[in-house]
């Protein structure tokens, strides 16, 4: 708990209230206990499946085939509840296994060899892999599937504090022999994992989507082209996979422009930070050897509120500012997919000890911003993304090198023309114009938010904070179509959009929870189980008393 707020907790006067109480026997269980509680499976010669489901035996079938494109956790989850429930899954992922792709980082983060499938954002388990491995989200903490997922989650060898934390976060070193244990558990079910095979385009016959074709993606442009057969195509890209938008859009898949957020990322020591949330508590952080975690922050601005005169300047006065993906202790890296867009993103360790604390402090974008971008169609938010993202790059000066500026240059509108602070980019920083990156709407509203942030947190603005350009890929630009209880598109037959790349998931966490609630959707479409999916659920985590404070 911050210092700065204790004085205001103490002069709340209490009130009676409940609170939810769960009894260690009938704390939320893990996905593959609870399903083996509730389902009880056996094949015969033939391997036809007999599903036993709530006293009744499914007759028996060939098992389904399913194609899972994508091994972010909206992926896994999703092939972890079909595999369990006795369809014959292959999960297509495009980038490498996460021993490899940290080789693939670390040659990126030293030598500048960027692989354009197996990076900060393709690759097994997702963008979320590296990154600070939040476990946040707006769903509810107490929430069936989000206990589920969490519970899950230490199944695989995370550790157990992320069920009781406030914050709670993984961090990349936990996650990736997550990860590992994870593809064991799907391979013991028989799913077959393929590694390095990118989706290129489907299998569409009479409005219906029969299978994909595939490449290796190692071999570009040299691959040949493979066909593979399914009953269902789950496809759970993430939100950097343009190329399979566009893909879409030539089958006629109804897509459309979203919102998201576009902006810059702030760096500071993480002392300084420790010190304006902590005050003389800061000295007990001993960078996360402490008795007190390492501060962080959470802020939200709004800009003009109040000030338009009309439609179109509410559209581009009011906005919000808010930090996001605010990694203690950790380091900015780059996410870009290609070697002539610039983006980068924040990450930590578990232990969050670096000596810097880093947060994107980002602004809303819509349709209304993409006009400019309006040849582009259903893409003109994916347009938006790459018009910033190749001018940071050509302000940085090429070879991955970041454009940068002291915050307290940005707020002046000038260069920063004394050396820069240090940062804990590794790839390098150039002196740039920042101020000029943007559209003023979006340059304004974050001046503005920093201004309003330095009045609450006296010391944000200083002479050792550091922008970095640019942040674009908070969330996917656009939304696939899908209907609310079968999860099939709306406008193709057969294809199952989930996660955050299908606009429906910010976060590791809450992609996880939508790709296992599409599992359960799909498994029961293919009659491997009938009945009601939150029973499954809730049978396990519902029994919960209530006690008085």
């Amino acid at each position: 708990m911050e210092p700065r707020t204790w004085d205001f907790i103490a002069r709340l006067e209490p009130k009676l209230g409940a609170v939810e109480y769960m009894p260690d026997e009938k704390v939320a269980t893990d996905l593959i206990s609870m399903l083996d509680f509730h389902f009880k499976g056996s094949d015969d010669e033939q391997g036809t499946s007999y599903t036993v489901n709530n006293g009744s035996i499914c007759p028996p079938r060939k098992k389904p085939r399913v194609a899972v494109v994508g091994s972010g956790p909206s992926g896994l989850f999703a092939s972890l509840v079909l595999a369990e429930l006795g369809a014959e899954v292959t999960l297509l992922e495009r980038g490498q296994p996460v021993e490899q792709r940290g080789r693939d980082i670390g040659a990126l983060a030293v030598r500048r060899i960027l692989q354009s499938e197996s990076n900060f954002c393709f690759g097994e388990g997702g963008a979320g892999t590296w990154s600070d491995g939040k476990l946040v989200t707006r769903i509810g903490r107490n929430a069936d599937g989000v206990q589920a997922v969490m519970k899950t989650l230490v199944y695989f060898g995370g550790p157990p504090n992320i069920l009781v934390d406030g914050r709670p976060h993984l961090g990349t070193d936990k996650l990736v022999p997550l990860l590992r244990n994870f593809r064991n558990h799907l391979r013991e079910l028989g799913v077959a994992i393929r590694f390095n095979t990118r989706v290129d385009d489907l299998i569409v016959e009479g409005g219906q989507v029969k299978g994909v074709v595939v490449s290796d993606s190692r071999l570009q442009p040299c691959s040949v082209d493979q066909k593979l057969s399914f009953d269902a195509v789950v496809l759970a890209v993430g939100h950097s996979a343009r190329d399979t938008y566009s893909m879409l859009l030539r089958h006629n898949v109804d897509i459309t422009p979203k919102n998201f957020s576009v902006g810059l990322r702030i760096e500071h020591p993480q002392e300084l930070i420790n010190n304006i949330q902590y005050s003389e508590l800061a000295a007990e952080v001993r960078r996360g050897r402490g008795r007190i975690p390492v501060a962080d922050y959470k802020i939200v601005k709004s800009i003009g509120e109040g000030d338009a005169k009309s439609d179109t300047e509410q559209v581009e006065q009011n906005r919000s500012c808010y930090s996001f993906c605010m990694c203690p202790g950790g380091q900015v890296v780059l996410t870009s997919t290609n070697s002539s867009e610039l983006c980068i993103n924040g990450m930590s360790f578990s232990r969050r000890a670096s000596k810097w604390a880093n947060s994107a402090l980002v602004v809303t974008v819509s349709s209304h911003d993409f006009k400019p971008f309006q040849s582009h169609g259903s893409l003109a938010g994916v347009e938006f993304q790459r018009e910033y993202e190749r001018r940071a790059a050509i302000m940085g000066g090429g070879n991955f090198v970041v454009p940068a500026q002291c915050v307290t240059d940005f707020i002046g509108n000038r260069l920063s023309v004394t050396s820069l602070p240090p940062s804990s980019y590794r790839l390098g920083v150039n002196p740039s114009k920042l101020h000029e990156l943007f559209p003023p709407y979006i340059t304004e509203a974050l001046q503005q938010s920093i201004i309003m942030i330095d009045k609450e947190m006296p010391g944000f603005i200083s002479t050792e904070a550091l922008l970095h350009g640019v942040e674009t890929r908070t969330s996917s630009p656009l939304q696939i179509s899908r209907h609310n209880d079968s999860y099939e598109s709306t406008s193709l037959q057969g294809l199952y959009p989930i996660g955050e790349g299908a606009g429906y998931a910010g976060g590791i966490l809450s992609a996880a929870v939508d790709g296992m609630y599409c599992g359960f959707a799909l498994a029961k479409q293919l009659s491997l189980f009938t009945g009601d999916i939150e029973s499954i659920l809730g049978k396990a985590q519902k029994q919960t008393g209530s006690v008085k404070y």
